[in-house]
């Protein structure tokens, strides 16, 4: 008989890459945060392309039903005449009818 005869093996879950960028990205909207495709690449180390179909889908109400805002961040030059546009996104959990009504008031009140 083997040693480990009935000893359960312990499991390790590994998180989806959704569910990584989801709880980056809400870590980073605790603070205020704004984050580029390259900045959650270097830190994930997943594809930007990836990353970004991945913030689409957390818009959807199966996935979660995020609230994914996109704004342009000021423009970086690459060389003397070539410019280009940089998106950073911020991701925060969609306000429910109960959570507008208890902000509202909380506002009344203070």
């Amino acid at each position: 008989m083997g040693r480990n005869r009935g000893k359960r093996k312990a499991r390790t879950v590994v998180p989806t890459q959704r569910e990584v960028l989801r709880d980056v990205m809400l870590a980073a909207g605790k603070y205020g945060a704004w984050m580029t495709l390259r900045e959650l690449g270097r830190l994930t180390r997943y594809g930007e392309t990836s990353i970004s179909a991945q913030l689409r889908h957390l818009r959807k109400a199966n996935c979660g039903g995020y609230v994914l805002e996109k704004r342009v961040r000021k423009a970086e030059v690459i060389g003397a005449e070539e410019h280009f546009v940089v998106w950073e996104y911020r991701l925060t959990p969609r306000r429910t009818r109960a959570n507008r009504a208890e902000e509202s008031r909380r506002r009344r009140r203070g």
